[in-house]
């Protein structure tokens, strides 16, 4: 890794909380805070890096598993924050009280310059507020994140394709998720266009987007109780070979966790 890359580390991707770094020469970035504020501190120390050298955190949407750190992370280290209108009218009542000068509206469809580094916003469809994720340029490199969508439209096809790197949902094997023991209208909403993608939604949809220049794909926001890393895993890969591409040749799958931060990796 040298000094000009952008780096990546999913500190924690899933039901249960979603938390990732991004860095670059100029700036340390977190994108959602969906776990306690002391969790992301010993997550981020796990890479060997440090919260009070983060300056900006963007949020995607309200639901706790990403935002139930934001506001105790917004005070102690002076965070910049950035949501759309949608999103902080819907956080407010829940993250408590962020100095005004710190609170950046960040519109769905804009693109913001942070000296070395661009961040383009997309919406998803998704049931919350106003939900969207993020794309992230530098150095004529480009990760996406996209977790908490019912389906990938192919306007997000379009925005997104051929990223260098991703951050994409596999949130269920959707036999697993009718077996289990979800209330049945939980398992209407997960099923929905307004839920999550399942294990092979997310491999038709990265297959669509993938491209030459897509190297490393990280698997993420698996349900803790309905999917098991391993089985997302080999749904993914084997789809992909199906269709003849090179998995561990041409491109890179790697495994999020729940609780445990990936080895920081450059795009």
């Amino acid at each position: 890794m040298s000094e000009d890359d952008m780096k990546i580390s999913v500190l924690a991707s899933g039901s249960t909380g979603n938390v990732t770094y991004i860095e670059t020469a100029q700036h340390k970035m977190l994108v959602d805070a969906g776990l306690s504020g002391k969790k992301i501190e010993g997550l981020m120390n796990s890479i060997g890096r440090d919260l009070a050298d983060v300056d900006s955190l963007f949020l995607t949407h309200e639901h706790t598993d990403h935002i139930r750190g934001a506001g105790v992370l917004a005070r102690r280290y002076n965070l910049d924050v950035y949501a759309n209108q949608g999103t902080w009218q819907a956080i407010a009542p829940k993250i408590g009280p962020i100095p005004e000068e710190k609170k950046n509206v960040f519109e769905v469809g804009k693109t913001k310059s942070f000296g070395d580094i661009d961040v383009e916003s997309f919406a998803v469809s998704h049931d919350a507020a106003e939900p969207q994720f993020y794309e992230f340029h530098h150095n004529g490199k480009t990760f996406v994140i996209l977790t908490d969508t019912g389906y990938v439209s192919e306007r997000v096809e379009g925005q997104i394709e051929n990223a260098d790197a991703y951050l994409f949902e596999v949130n269920h094997d959707v036999e697993m998720l009718r077996m289990g023991g979800y209330p049945w209208p939980l398992k209407q909403r997960i099923l929905s266009d307004h839920g999550h993608l399942s294990n092979e939604d997310g491999a038709n949809a990265l297959m669509d987007v993938m491209g030459y220049h897509t190297k490393k794909i990280f698997l993420g926001h698996l349900s803790l109780h309905n999917n098991m890393k391993e089985l997302a895993h080999l749904t993914v890969a084997s789809m992909m070979k199906n269709k003849d591409l090179a998995v561990g040749h041409d491109f890179q799958l790697f495994d999020t966790d729940h609780g445990k931060a990936t080895k920081l990796t450059a795009i």
